[in-house]
């Protein structure tokens, strides 16, 4: 509790630092402007692929110097990874442990982000760290020195020292790992960034005006339930009492169609904002699928964004979910 406190005044002490203090373009980064930029990224990567957002930013502030190395300002690669035999993508050459070593080259900070977390996810000799407590980043620190991540002989102390230094480990405290969640007596696995915004609250009796039994849960302080097999608006609309029209309304779809099973249904309005600060736009994502995911109206997105409706969403952008926060 006390580590979830500490992460949020620092996080709130970040939000609320004038722009002017970081570091201006052609200046050198510092931690403090790397941890500010990058945060939110390994947090997202943390809840996705259960590596501690401690170690991917210990590791980035490490290989990047702060982020003013050679490697990360000229091929956006901030965790020093090769080429290796299966990469097919772009290339960057620099003088390594010999001359002329073949580097990984992204498109994106957040592209080098994603294929760290896929380079130690499948790969063998990594694998005993997944079965580390994600709050042990010592453990993390040591076991990817003894796969041989690095050369370094002392790159673990160094990891362990960045960690606590900038108390990077509170940030861990931001996972909460896959929830089986139980649905009118079935097992439904849900996505990580899904899961982790849900809370289950207590079903209401069946003695009252619902003829079904639904599991209710919690996202934003909405109310939202998962359709079942065959469910229409009408059919979740008569178990709640509430008009047909209004689950469609609601829930921002076409008032013709049906709910997929499994599909997040919201059984009240959603929020104009999230305790959130601001969302990392994965793969094919819509702002609707953000707007679902937060429980935000999409109107709201849109405006506090600045953005318009037919506007092209990046792989890696940031989504503001809080206009108290400034833009990305």
């Amino acid at each position: 509790m006390l580590k979830t406190i500490s992460y949020l005044i620092i996080a709130l002490c970040l939000s609320l630092l004038p722009a002017r203090i970081f570091s201006q373009p052609g200046e050198r980064m510092t931690a403090e402007d790397y941890i500010h930029k990058y945060r939110i990224i390994a947090i997202n990567e943390m809840n996705q692929y259960r590596i501690p957002a401690s170690i991917t930013l210990a590791q980035g502030l490490l290989e990047t110097d702060n982020g003013n190395s050679e490697l990360a300002r000229l091929a956006n690669n901030h965790f020093g990874i090769k080429c290796k035999n299966d990469w097919t993508g772009k290339t960057y050459l620099k003088d390594d442990d010999e001359a002329d070593e073949c580097f990984r080259k992204y498109d994106s900070p957040y592209e080098s982000y994603a294929d760290h977390s896929l380079f130690l996810t499948s790969r063998e000799r990594y694998r005993s760290l997944f079965e580390l407590d994600i709050m042990d980043y010592r453990g993390w620190a040591r076991g990817l020195k003894a796969a041989g991540y690095a050369t370094n002989p002392e790159y673990d102390k160094s990891l362990i020292r960045i960690i606590e230094e900038l108390s990077l480990h509170v940030l861990d405290d931001q996972f909460v790992p896959n929830q089986i969640l139980i649905v009118n007596g079935s097992e439904i696995q849900q996505d990580t960034s899904m899961a982790y915004l849900m809370s289950p609250v207590d079903s209401i009796p069946s003695e009252s005006f619902f003829s079904t039994f639904r599991r209710i849960y919690v996202n934003n302080g909405v109310k939202l339930i998962l359709a079942k097999k065959n469910d229409t608006y009408y059919k979740i609309a008569t178990d709640f009492a509430i008009y047909s029209y209004q689950i469609p309304k609601y829930n921002e779809l076409p008032k013709r169609g049906a709910p997929a099973e499994g599909q997040v249904i919201y059984i009240k309005k959603k929020k104009k904002k999230s305790s959130f600060d601001y969302h990392v736009v994965r793969h094919r994502q819509t702002m609707h699928d953000i707007g679902q995911k937060y429980a935000i109206r999409l109107k709201t997105l849109y405006r506090m964004n600045e953005m318009r409706k037919d506007d092209h969403l990046a792989e890696g952008q940031l989504i503001r979910l809080n206009k108290a926060v400034p833009l990305p």
